[in-house]
């Protein structure tokens, strides 16, 4: 009988292929090269004397051993996760809370959906949303009024641990016969005569003043803003402004032809995500448990974005 050389590390390496639908975003999703990942596999590959998948294909088209060994990986990843929380619960109690403050409008798009994969696997912990809009949310967490907040930007002068989430591209939308549609990007000079639409946050809170207005010294002719992305998109469908929003939270609608999006700069406007908490919140089993399940939910899930 051949001694199994298979280890969880392989098990996930497939579900991640099958998921993602390719080498590239299954080695990103993994945190791997995409030299380590095919290593993997073709491990497997010489230990059974098939292929896995077909290379050619996109999605990877699975043979007949990769089917089994996939098989295999969606029943026995889930019980080895189900035992690791069993002993997690069994080693710090079977009850805890995680409040969660978000200082983005647009993160409530990702953040509900992995909040209920969370929810799945850890009904004993309180999920819960600290309402409203808060300048400082870190501040919360040194506090105690809440586990997490979802930040914009490591702190260095902060004392907390910072969980990278993702990076992603920040677009400037523009109704579809605007004449900054000519352009092929966007640069600051270009907001200097515009109603520029934007959440009621302050600016130290807005990618396109911190990283791209301010420094240019450019301040746009007016502002406006409203709590509503649907709102800030119908405003600038019909005229009244421009607007700069995530990639992933208007694709559908550029996808439909409701607005036109231009890149802000040559190379693009990037914005970043993170999970602040205090030191004693990392070290609770179920928020590393949270992190994963996060990144790995928008990965799937929102167009455009690479993991931090």
């Amino acid at each position: 009988m051949l001694q199994s050389i298979l280890e969880i590390r392989h098990l996930r390496t497939l579900i991640a292929l099958r998921d993602t639908g390719s080498l590239v975003r299954a080695a990103q999703l993994l945190n791997l090269t995409q030299s380590a990942l095919s290593h993997q596999v073709k491990l497997l590959e010489d230990r059974y004397g098939a292929q896995l998948f077909e290379r050619k294909s996109v999605p990877p088209q699975f043979s007949t051993t990769g089917l089994r060994l996939l098989q295999l990986a969606d029943t026995a990843l889930p019980l080895v996760e189900e035992a690791e929380r069993d002993v997690a619960r069994l080693a710090l109690g079977r009850s805890g809370q995680l409040r969660i403050v978000v200082e983005c409008h647009t993160c409530f798009d990702w953040l509900m959906p992995a909040m209920d994969a969370f929810r799945q696997r850890w009904p004993e912990i309180e999920l819960d949303i600290v309402s409203g809009f808060h300048p400082d949310p870190i501040a919360l967490v040194m506090q105690n009024r809440a586990e997490v907040a979802i930040v914009s930007e490591q702190d260095p002068d902060e004392t907390v641990d910072y969980h990278a989430l993702f990076r992603f591209e920040i677009v400037a939308l523009l109704a579809n016969d605007h004449a900054l549609t000519a352009k092929a990007h966007l640069t600051a000079r270009h907001f200097a005569d515009q109603t520029l639409i934007t959440y009621p946050v302050p600016d130290e809170m807005l990618d396109i003043v911190r990283q791209v207005l301010a420094p240019a010294g450019v301040e746009p002719a007016h502002r406006r803003t409203t709590e509503l992305t649907v709102a800030m998109l119908q405003l600038v469908a019909s005229g009244r402004g421009v607007a700069t929003l995530p990639l992933w939270a208007v694709q559908n609608y550029l996808d439909r032809g409701y607005v036109t999006a231009r890149r802000v700069g040559s190379k693009g406007l990037t914005g970043r995500l993170y999970m602040a908490c205090t030191q004693g919140t990392s070290g609770r089993p179920w928020l590393a448990d949270f992190v994963r399940i996060t990144r790995e939910s928008c990965f799937k899930s929102l167009p455009g974005i690479e993991l931090l």
